[in-house]
């Protein structure tokens, strides 16, 4: 047998201790999930003239969200403080994940100037609608316009210039004509929470979809044999979700640990006012919100992980009846007693022998004449022990004299 130092050997333990914890670990760690829509941003769709708001000079345009099909949209920013990252990828979400560093106090008005202004409307209608009759005021007007309007309800900012081309007078106009639209516009397609864990025997995850795609959407499912996606409120097995669908994952008892993932995919409208926040808390990058209403191929997947278990409980062993006594081990059965042989002259009665106490019974104190006769034999002991040392020492001296 190898002789293996404690050190080492428990070196060698919490190595392959760590080891299984991370291979663990790596097991029941869900795969990261698309849950919403996501796009990046590539550069200005187009641009606005500048416009001076609280005495400083501001570039205003339209920005581009491009997805990962290829197809794109325009937003507007609603964050003034914060500057966009190039190349910035984006995650749709609701009013209420603002992230920025503006208030967003008033999303609802933010929203009717979107649904009353450029591009939604043309630049043309804009400025009619706002009593300018300035001819050249043009799109880029409208989008500087519409963007200082913007800002002010994000921001808390002000234009502080006039503008010979009609842009303060259109930015007035939006600011005192916006009235609070509460109804935020819907999801075009989001799954809610994007991972879930459990344990096999169970319905893994209660996944929400929400969309605005008018007809029913496909699912495509990964998922180990046996596993399926069911509806909740059914417990039917599904191939298709619709918006406000609640769905699972049916794990049945015995299946081994692991994971069954689903996608969607769909033509939906991006309505105007959707909010796209920075994928990456970690890097921030300006808030943006769609500038119109656009329909666009849209995707989300969700994932969910389970333990193995689940199946029929072992059943118990049955234990032993406890007995009066209950003992480390077993007796011997007694037999007949024989009749002792008198002596001719007693005999010397044995000292008493301590006996191990049993582990259900607390063990008695060592007093008295036992404790004396302990403290002896110790001393006997040890007056035997350096009586042998001394022996042989003296035997060592007389071999090397001779």
């Amino acid at each position: 047998m190898t002789n293996v130092s404690l050190p080492r050997a428990l070196g060698r333990t919490t190595v392959a201790a760590g080891a299984a914890a991370l291979l663990a670990l790596g097991l029941a760690a869900p795969a990261a999930a698309d849950n919403a829509v996501r796009a990046q941003y590539t550069g200005p769709a187009d641009r606005g003239v500048d416009v001076r708001m609280d005495g400083v000079s501001q570039s205003t345009m339209l920005f581009t969200l491009e997805l990962e099909d290829g197809s794109t949209f325009t937003t507007y920013c609603i964050d003034l403080e914060t500057g966009i990252r190039g190349n910035a990828w984006y995650v749709e979400d609701s009013w209420a994940n603002y992230p920025g560093q503006g208030a967003f106090s008033a999303p609802g008005k933010v929203h009717w100037i979107l649904q009353n202004s450029y591009p939604t409307i043309s630049a043309e209608q804009l400025a009619e609608n706002a009593g300018v009759t300035n001819s050249r005021f043009s799109e880029r007007h409208a989008i500087a316009a519409t963007q200082a309007a913007i800002w002010h309800f994000t921001n808390g900012a002000k234009v502080t210039a006039n503008d010979p081309e009609g842009v303060r007078k259109v930015y007035d106009y939006l600011v005192e004509n916006a009235v609070d639209l509460p109804q935020e516009p819907g999801p075009s397609l989001t799954v809610t929470p994007g991972t879930a864990e459990g344990e096999a025997g169970s319905t893994v995850g209660e996944f929400t979809i929400e969309t605005n795609a008018t007809s029913a959407i496909d699912v495509d499912l990964t998922a180990p044999a046996g596993v399926t996606l069911v509806d909740l409120e059914t417990g039917e097995q599904v191939e298709s979700v619709e918006n406000g669908d609640k769905v699972g994952f049916e794990v049945p008892a015995g299946t081994e640990a692991g994971q069954a993932s689903f996608s969607l995919e769909t033509t939906a409208e991006v309505s105007a006012g959707r909010l796209f926040k920075g994928e990456d808390p970690a890097e921030p990058t300006q808030t943006l919100i769609t500038a119109k209403t656009e329909k666009v191929t849209v995707s989300a997947s969700a994932t969910a992980t389970w333990t193995a278990g689940g199946g029929e409980e072992p059943s118990p062993s049955p234990s032993p009846s406890p007995s009066e006594e209950p003992s480390e081990s077993p007796s011997p059965t007694p037999g007949p007693t024989p009749t002792p042989t008198p002596s001719e002259s007693p005999s010397t009665p044995a000292s008493p022998r301590p006996t191990a106490p049993d582990d259900d019974r607390p063990a008695l104190p060592v007093t008295g004449g036992a404790l004396l006769g302990l403290v002896a034999a110790g001393v006997a002991a040890l007056g035997a022990g350096g009586g042998a040392i001394y022996l042989s020492r003296k035997r060592k001296a007389a071999s090397g004299q001779e």
